[in-house]
């Protein structure tokens, strides 16, 4: 039986199954995520006879790694191999997925992925060209996490880790497409008691999936929300993201102005700035316009990443046009350069490459 992934409840009552006292089980959970055990054998929190029958009947199943990639900039790009019988429910197909951990000072950032491969289809993501291979369970979600940790800090205590950790859903796929294992995660994650990341620094990315959006508004214990925003009509989002043929514009901004916002929160739009594409001066008053009646919202600015694809970079001097525009109109707005660009680690640009052969930067 496999243990990453399970909740505390689910850890007592396969501990009653088992014959032994429910409390037992917050003790594995206490040492899996908190301690970050990977070993049954090491939960010194557990009687050696209990530990000696859990070792015999449960496993704890990491990612493994196959490569890792490190950038000049600190940045890992994580490759790793999921095993087939990795859910206890439901066998599921071997796969390999990528995570990105980016030290910075004072804070490290873990970029996971929450579907092997993607089917939103976003037209400027290398992502999107592998399609949906399937989605990940709340285990591999977790063990992306408890890998780049480890890696990270293996001797520091784990609390401390949490403190300055940032976690965000923005790896392979579409978190709101895979609700429920996301949710499972993001419990643990969240949990002061599990991995004890604080919700003001996990954030979860979606293409704008208005269900999802609106499930989410109903969990109580939840991330922050970012909407990839990219476009600033529903002709060139269309173009860029066929989802929006589905939940256009319109609609999605209902969704984003019903959106329950905590007193220290903002809801976030990503634009991805496209060279001659969606970074004109009237794009930039197309999405002032969308964007100025939401409450507590910012804008980032991410610079396409290259990649074998028939899009270019926007210049410096256009994204900067773009910003002011967006920030004199009262849109509080950012430009965020995205790290491992040279590994193949940058938003947008997770699709399995081998980096013997980078893409060539295109600016224009």
């Amino acid at each position: 039986m496999e243990l990453l992934g399970k909740s505390k409840n689910e850890l007592r009552d396969l501990c009653q199954s088992l014959g032994e006292p429910a409390y037992r089980g917050g003790q594995i959970y206490h040492a899996l995520y908190a301690e970050r055990k990977s070993d049954v054998r090491q939960m010194t929190n557990l009687p050696a006879a209990f530990r000696q029958r859990l070792a015999a009947e449960a496993q704890i199943t990491l990612p493994s790694v196959k490569q890792r990639y490190t950038s000049q900039d600190g940045s890992i790009r994580y490759l790793f191999a999921l095993p087939d019988g990795s859910s206890d429910s439901d066998k599921q197909r071997p796969a390999s997925v990528e995570a990105v951990f980016m030290p910075s000072d004072g804070r490290q950032t873990i970029c996971i992925s929450t579907q092997a491969g993607c089917a939103v289809d976003c037209q400027f993501c290398l992502t999107a060209q592998l399609g949906l291979i399937r989605n990940l369970t709340a285990g591999e979600m977790l063990g992306q996490v408890l890998v780049a940790l480890e890696d990270a800090s293996p001797k520091a205590a784990a609390a401390t880790d949490a403190v300055r950790t940032n976690i965000v859903l923005m790896g392979q796929g579409e978190p709101l497409l895979n609700f429920d294992a996301v949710m499972e995660a993001l419990r643990v994650l969240l949990d002061p008691e599990g991995v004890g990341v604080s919700p003001k620094h996990v954030t979860l990315s979606t293409s704008g999936i208005i269900p999802g959006i609106e499930r989410l508004a109903k969990e109580k214990i939840r991330p922050k929300l970012a909407i990839s925003l990219n476009a600033s009509n529903d002709e060139q989002r269309d173009a860029l993201m066929p989802i929006n043929r589905k939940y256009p514009l319109g609609a999605l901004l209902e969704a984003c102005r019903n959106y329950p916002l905590r007193p220290w929160e903002h809801l976030t739009f990503e634009y991805v700035m496209l060279g001659r594409l969606n970074d004109s001066a009237d794009d930039a008053r197309r999405v002032v316009r969308l964007l100025i009646n939401l409450k507590s919202v910012k804008v980032n600015l991410i610079p396409w990443n290259p990649g074998e694809l028939p899009y270019r970079e926007s210049s410096p001097e256009a994204i900067e046009i773009f910003r002011q525009i967006l920030t004199d109109r009262g849109v509080p707005t950012f430009v965020r350069y995205s790290r491992g660009r040279d590994v193949m680690a940058a938003c947008g640009q997770l699709a399995l490459k081998d980096i013997s052969n980078p893409p060539l930067t295109v600016l224009g």
